[in-house]
């Protein structure tokens, strides 16, 4: 397990223990509260497993207003609270710290209202995204935003990351379909940004909750956007003997007009591994396959497809394939959606990437990431999605190793500085947690990060909540710049630098 600079353990909170515990217990079900170490030790990392640390106590509240009351008492008595959803991010953002009180969402699991008139769902932030869809498809509605990740990941989730999925391209990420939360501050003072209706006024608060990773506050209702189902859905199928052509493929298609649903690509380490274990038929002799999905009318796609065959062609495609019927459709998508799962048949540990760069700098980007594996020595896959430049390299490491995981970590930071580097950004849709903290000075100087933290302030004055994430602590960003210290902190231990 990789070392890992965090705020310091508050050794008083940590003496109180037994009285916290015993005081939360008056706010929730007895049974809600979790100390014992057996107990605890599930909620010690999230999907970044690179990382543990076990919380001082979990409580697991039911409703707002035990979430108000457990927040405000936190609050009174200066206790950290790391919020958590399913557990499925992958930037450490729900990581739990020593003296912090973990608060799990996963009760608030219920689907309130189904509004097919307004096209909305009303629901708790615990329900599951794909939940979402398998409540309005009956009447031939679904939630657009799809992540790999959408069986098991919450919807309060997807907005603490503003997650995506392969359909973001044409559908948009989270923020783009979200109408309205519930949220708690730190404080206990219950606040509702947006609602059914499709614009508010004053300040667009609910774009700044959309992807705050938990600093500013606890979620506890959420109104999404639904969409109807279009007539006509189809799926090309594009093999290239080279990343370049795919790539530059990629780039004719949305410069000639053309806005699919989805568009992904996956190079020929990633088509052998989903292939093998997934079994969704993509052709072998290829280094990199294209999936381009087209919606709308019949005639529409028809005339879309037409388009997109002339592109695939002029960009020396040596396989296409069309989807006949759903179920093909789905079964092109199917390696895609098992991309990280299947990487495991390939090797024991993996780090999952995310940054985006501007399309037109895919293969030049690429090409980097071949030549920084064997820089570091350690294989890496890739998918992405291709139509909004957001790149998931998957490097491929064994924690059995001793320093495999630091080469990782360095081989991974490379990435993204160079994604950085070509005008790109640190993350697309995963978020920053603590595996991008550290590389903030890549993209921001001490004034802007500095701005950063006064909002953060505004709402959670004590930076109690979800303490260490997203910004570099005691670091200057530049030569001269003032040191970063979350307002109530006294001490941080130095950050190494990747």
């Amino acid at each position: 397990m990789s070392t890992l600079a965090m705020p310091p353990v508050d050794q008083l909170v940590l003496n109180d223990k037994e009285k916290i515990v015993r005081h939360l217990k008056r706010f929730t079900n007895p049974i809600n509260v979790i100390s014992d170490p057996e107990g605890i030790t599930p909620y010690e990392t999230d999907a970044l497993s690179a990382y543990k640390q076990k919380p001082m106590v979990i409580v697991l509240p039911e409703n707002t207003e035990e979430v108000r009351s457990i927040l405000k008492y936190c609050h009174e008595n200066n206790i950290k609270v790391v919020p958590r959803g399913s557990g499925t991010g992958l930037s450490g953002g729900a990581l739990p710290l020593a003296d912090c009180v973990l608060l799990g969402l996963s009760k608030f699991n219920k689907i309130l209202e189904v509004d097919f008139e307004n096209r909305c769902v009303v629901t708790q932030p615990g329900v599951t995204n794909l939940s979402l869809t398998k409540a309005v498809e009956h009447n031939g509605f679904y939630y657009a935003p799809d992540p790999s990740s959408q069986i098991a990941c919450s919807i309060g989730g997807n907005i603490a990351e503003n997650s995506g999925g392969v359909h973001s391209l044409k559908y948009g990420t989270t923020t783009n379909n979200v109408l309205g939360v519930e949220i708690v501050l730190m404080d206990g003072t219950i606040m509702r940004f947006g609602g059914k209706k499709l614009e508010s006024e004053g300040y667009d608060l609910l774009g700044l909750i959309t992807g705050s990773e938990g600093l500013l506050g606890v979620l506890t209702e959420v109104t999404v956007k639904i969409l109807k189902k279009p007539q006509s859905v189809k799926a090309l199928l594009l093999g290239f003997q080279s990343i370049e052509d795919s790539g530059q493929c990629v780039s004719d298609i949305i410069s000639g007009g053309i806005i699919p649903a989805g568009m992904e690509i996956m190079d020929k380490p990633l088509i052998k591994a989903t292939d093998n274990y997934a079994k969704a038929g993509y052709p072998k002799d290829v280094e990199a396959i294209l999936i381009v999905e087209l919606d709308g009318t019949e005639s529409e796609v028809n005339i879309l497809i037409k388009r997109v065959e002339e592109i695939a062609k002029k960009n020396k495609s040596s396989y296409l394939r069309i989807s006949k019927n759903d179920e093909e459709r789905l079964r092109f998508w199917l390696g895609r959606k098992a991309a990280f799962p299947a990487i495991g048949d390939m090797s024991p540990d993996y780090l999952c990437m995310d940054g985006t760069i501007p399309r037109k700098k895919l293969a030049e980007v690429l090409q980097e990431i071949t030549k920084l594996s064997q820089k570091h020595g350690l294989r890496v896959a890739n998918c992405f999605h291709a139509g909004d430049g957001n790149l998931h390299p998957l490097i491929m490491f064994d924690s059995n190793v001793k320093s495999e995981l630091k080469r990782a970590e360095k081989f991974g930071a490379d990435i993204l500085k160079y994604c950085v580097k070509v005008g790109g950004v640190l993350t697309g849709e995963h978020g920053v947690g603590i595996e991008k903290r550290d590389l903030m000075c890549e993209m921001f100087n001490d004034e802007d990060i500095q701005q950063q933290l006064n909002i953060k302030q505004a709402f959670d004055e004590k930076s109690l909540l979800n303490p260490g994430k997203v910004y570099p602590i005691l670091h200057r960003c530049a030569e001269g710049g003032k040191m970063h210290i979350h307002k109530g902190d006294t001490k941080f231990k130095d950050i190494p630098r990747f």
